[in-house]
Formats: C-alpha cells, sequence, structure tokens
C-alpha cells in the first residue's frame, strides 16, 4: 500500500475522522465529562470564563482552555448537542495522532515508520477512548506532543532556534493551560531524560538565549490564569489547592507496580506492544537502534514516574501510550521487513496470535454477536448487519494476509476493523445498556414548570444529574450544617446516604414522596447499577 507513504497526513486524517468523529454521541455522558460540560456551560450561561464555577461553585482544579474550546464548540452547534461537546476532544485526538507522525519522522527519517507510529496510536485504546470523551487529558497531552516536537527541532537543527522554542513555548503554555502540570511530569520529562540519555544535549551554548525565551514564554502562557484566580477569589483557591493536594497524597492510591501491565491500555496492539519492549531481543533487529532505544525508554521513564505517585487511574497511562506507540512500531516495521524469511517459530507465534485471534473474532461475530444481542436488537438490526458483514469480511480478509505472510495488509486490515468496530458497532451500544426505570433529571424542568417551586439537592450533587437538569441545583447541607431554604415549600432531591438525614433535619415539614430520578444505564439488580446515580424527589411544605 503506496498510497499512504505518499500522503501520509491526508491518509491519517481520513483514519482520524473515523476513530474520533463518528458516532460521537453514542456513549452516555460519564462523571467526568458532566463536570467539564457544566463548567462551560455557566460559561456561557453566566459569564463565567475565567473564574470558572461547577453547579455555582467555584471550580479551579482544571484550567479553563479545553474548557474555553467546549464552550465556543457549544455556542456554534448548540449547548444540546453531545456532538459538538466532544468535539474539541475529538480534534485534539487528531492533534496527537498528527503530532506523534511529525516527531516519529524526525526521530527516524523514515515515513513507512512514523505512519506506523502514528496508525498505532490512533488505534490504541486510551487514545480512542481520550478523543471520543469530553475529557481533558487528551488536551494536555496533544499541546504537549506540539512542544516536543518544536522542542526536538530545537535540539537537533542549528538554524531557527528562537522560532522552535517560541513554538514551543506556546504549545508548552497551551497543556498547561489544559490540566496543569500533568503532562509535563508524564510526558515532557521523561522525553527529556531519554533524549539526553540517547542522544545528549550537543550545541546547548549556541541556544541559551532561544531556551530562556522559551521559559519566559511558556511561564507567561501557563501561569497568568493561575495569577488571575489566586489574586481575585484566594479563599477559594487556597481550600481547592489544600484538597487538591490531600487527593494526590490520599485518594485512589494504589501500589508502585499498579501500572506494570501497562502495555494491555493499548488495546489492539497488547501483544506487539509487550513484544517490543523485549529489549534484548528487538535491539539489533530495528532499522534505528538508536531511535529504538529513545523510545523504549521514553516509554519505561513515563510509567516509573506515573508509578510515583500515590493517586493512580488507568485513564492517567494516557502520556504512556504515545511514546509506546513509537516503540510499538519498530517491532512492526522489523516484521514488515522479516515475516516471510523468519524460520524461529517462536518469533512467529505472537504474530499467528495476535492477528489469528483478531480474524477469529470477525469471524465468529456474525452468530456469537447475535447469540448475545438477540433479545435487544430491536431498532439496531441494520447496525448489526452492517457489523457483521464488515467485520466477517475483514476476518476472512486477515486470515488471507496472514497464510499468505502479507504482514503489511494484515495490519492495514486490522486498521479497518477498528474503524468498522467505531462506525457500526457504536451505535448498537444502547442496546447493552437497558434500564426500564431510567427516568433523567431533565424531566424535572416539567414538574418545576408546572409547581413553580425551587428545587435543592440535600447533600452533594452528582454531576450527570446536574448535566441533565441543564443549570445549577443548589445544595442545602455544607460541613455537616443545612441551610433551610426560604420558601415554604420546594422540591428536594435526596439520595440513599441521606434519607435518614431528611427525616432527622426535616421535622416540620410535611414530606411527600413524587418520584425517583434514575440515570443509570443499567437496571436496578445489576452490578454496575450506582446508588450515586439515583435520588429521590419529594416536595417538602413547612407545617403551619
Amino acid at each position: 500500500m503506496k498510497w499512504p507513504t505518499k500522503h501520509p497526513i491526508l491518509f491519517l486524517t481520513l483514519v482520524c475522522l473515523g476513530v474520533f468523529f463518528v458516532n460521537l454521541d453514542a456513549i452516555f455522558v460519564n462523571i467526568m465529562e458532566a463536570r467539564n460540560f457544566i463548567t462551560a456551560r455557566e460559561m456561557i450561561q453566566y459569564g463565567h470564563w475565567l473564574l470558572t464555577t461547577i453547579n455555582g461553585e467555584p471550580r479551579y482544579q482544571k484550567p479553563p482552555l479545553p474548557t474555553w474550546l467546549t464552550a465556543f464548540s457549544a455556542l456554534i452547534f448548540g449547548l444540546k448537542s453531545l456532538w459538538a461537546l466532544r468535539l474539541p476532544a475529538a480534534f485534539m485526538g487528531l492533534l496527537t495522532v498528527l503530532f506523534t507522525y511529525k516527531l516519529a519522522a524526525k526521530v527516524t527519517s523514515q515515513k513507512p515508520y512514523a505512519l506506523l507510529s502514528a496508525l498505532i496510536a490512533a488505534t490504541s485504546f486510551y487514545i480512542i477512548f481520550a478523543g471520543r470523551n469530553g475529557q481533558w487529558d487528551v488536551f494536555t497531552h496533544a499541546f504537549m506532543m506540539g512542544c516536543l516536537y518544536q522542542l526536538w527541532q530545537f535540539f537537533t537543527h542549528p538554524e531557527k532556534k528562537y522560532q522552535h522554542a517560541f513554538w514551543a513555548a506556546l504549545f508548552f503554555g497551551a497543556s498547561f493551560m489544559s490540566k496543569g502540570p500533568v503532562s509535563l511530569y508524564a510526558l515532557m520529562l521523561p522525553f527529556l531524560l531519554s533524549y539526553g540519555w540517547v542522544y545528549r544535549f550537543k550545541g546547548m551554548k549556541s541556544r541559551w538565549l532561544p531556551l530562556l525565551l522559551f521559559l519566559v514564554v511558556a511561564t507567561l502562557v501557563s501561569g497568568w490564569w493561575f495569577w488571575y484566580t489566586y489574586t481575585f477569589d484566594t479563599a477559594a483557591v487556597t481550600k481547592i489547592t489544600q484538597k487538591e493536594a490531600t487527593n494526590w497524597a490520599g485518594y485512589n492510591t494504589r501500589p508502585f507496580y499498579y501500572y506494570w501491565s501497562f502495555f494491555t491500555q493499548s488495546g489492539l496492539w497488547t501483544l506487539p506492544a509487550f513484544v517490543g519492549l523485549l529489549y534484548p531481543y528487538l535491539k539489533n533487529r530495528v532499522v534505528d537502534k538508536k531511535g529504538y532505544r529513545f523510545t523504549f525508554w521514553w516509554t519505561i521513564l513515563s510509567v516509573v514516574l506515573l508509578s510515583l505517585i500515590p493517586e493512580k487511574k488507568s485513564r492517567y497511562l494516557l502520556p504512556v501510550l504515545i511514546p509506546l506507540a513509537m516503540n510499538t512500531a519498530y517491532y512492526v516495521d522489523y516484521l514488515f521487513r522479516s515475516f516471510k524469511t523468519l524460520k524461529n517459530p517462536w518469533e512467529k507465534l505472537p504474530v499467528y496470535l495476535h492477528f489469528g485471534l483478531l480474524a477469529l473474532v470477525g469471524l465468529a461475530f456474525p452468530l456469537g454477536g447475535y447469540l448475545y444481542l438477540q433479545d435487544r436488537l430491536d431498532g439496531h438490526w441494520l447496525w448489526y448487519v452492517l457489523l457483521s458483514i464488515s467485520l466477517f469480511v475483514i476476518g476472512a480478509y486477515l486470515l488471507r494476509s496472514l497464510l499468505r505472510k502479507d504482514l503489511p495488509k494484515a495490519f492495514y486490515g486490522s486498521i479497518v476493523f477498528i474503524l468498522a468496530v467505531l462506525c457500526f458497532g457504536l451505535p448498537i451500544s444502547s442496546a447493552l445498556t437497558i434500564n426500564p426505570e431510567y427516568k433523567s433529571t431533565a424531566l424535572l424542568n416539567d414538574w418545576q414548570a408546572e409547581t413553580q417551586l425551587s428545587v435543592y439537592e440535600l447533600g452533594s450533587f452528582t454531576p450527570e444529574m446536574v448535566w441533565a437538569y441543564g443549570k445549577p441545583i443548589p445544595v442545602l447541607s455544607e460541613n455537616g450544617q443545612v441551610e433551610y431554604p426560604k420558601e415554604d415549600r420546594f422540591g428536594l432531591l435526596v439520595s440513599e446516604e441521606h434519607q435518614q438525614r431528611l427525616q432527622r433535619q426535616f421535622k416540620e415539614y410535611h414530606i411527600q414522596k413524587i418520584t425517583r430520578y434514575d440515570m443509570n444505564p443499567k437496571a436496578s439488580g445489576e452490578r454496575s447499577h450506582r446508588p450515586r446515580l439515583w435520588r429521590d424527589f419529594y416536595l417538602l411544605e413547612r407545617n403551619k
């Protein structure tokens, strides 16, 4: 397939359109998205562009650049368009892939290898997930990849040093304005350590002034919003900072080895990614030994640095997947060149396992998918048929390519496999999330319009429910104290944990249960049915 290597940017853009932009509104809004979308909505509705809020309360935990971009998209396409709200993240997914290609091309000066790196990145599980969700991780790492691409040229090219330093600083600032120092620590620092170890920082005497320019511009772009919020809302910033510092040390803590299975987060590429990390095996088989050492240590150091932080979540591994994709590409490139002549059966085994299992899934899906989904396919038959046909054909193509030892065709068949799942499979996802008692808090607006009464939340709010409701819901309880509404009659949302508190602290009120709002995708009794996603709704009237 020569066309992709002749037009790599166009080809990658087309692939990313299928990966990140199609069916953006197919999945329910999750908790992180709801927080971000609420902040964007309150920017538009209440003008909170700088002193950002969530449910009317200060929210300075995250810098506002991604929220601004999301708000601008909502202003253009509408606040009710989930596709529009996720669109900026999709563009960041595309930007991540393109900068991965550009950087990989600089590392090896070989377009085929760079294309493999970008395609593996584009189809790695957590990169797909991040680029299709309104979460801010993909923003900070996409901008940082732009910074690293400029820094690579700054370190390796004698010309345009000031230009590269300036652009690197702008990208760095945009990354910091997306999620603070997260990408600086998890992506940039291991990059610099690996670069210094493998390539050395040569000719730095002529680069001190441009480097100073980088530091000054990066600091100004990164820090102005933090200065603004601290200056004009010092108390809230101090309180939030203390809480965030406590969370990093004591919330969601995991052992040091929690990330050791990091290569599995690449999803489809789990097995090739693992083999690509077998440094003694691969180091003498790659086209660029120095470049392979660089991506290997960049990956490992990123994992080690993340492991040092007590708070750990799987999605924090997103920055690792970028150098991991570049590292895995060395192994795939080796297979492209050598698979037909390999004699050792142990070298062939991972390849047959990887592509053979994928082919088997494609061939088995029409029957297996029907047996699993047969009772839930009403309204989804067209998508199921399209997915079944495409996966069966791709599975047969993969098997044929594998038997002929044509690894390039098998690789590109894998890319098409992912595209088919995203284009035809995602619309079927609603068949997997059935809750007969589902009732959105959006319907609460109808009750409020009819009664003209205010609505409150007794305890802490759930972002998904506030997002569905469409405007802030005042919370009555803070630090154990209840602030009673001035109205004699009002509506009150009460979670499971506050049911007894309702009876205890509202003894002077007549309490009447109206309904339950349940926004769980799965039905009650299912393992994933969470109490935080439902509220009992009461009408309270003060006794006379």
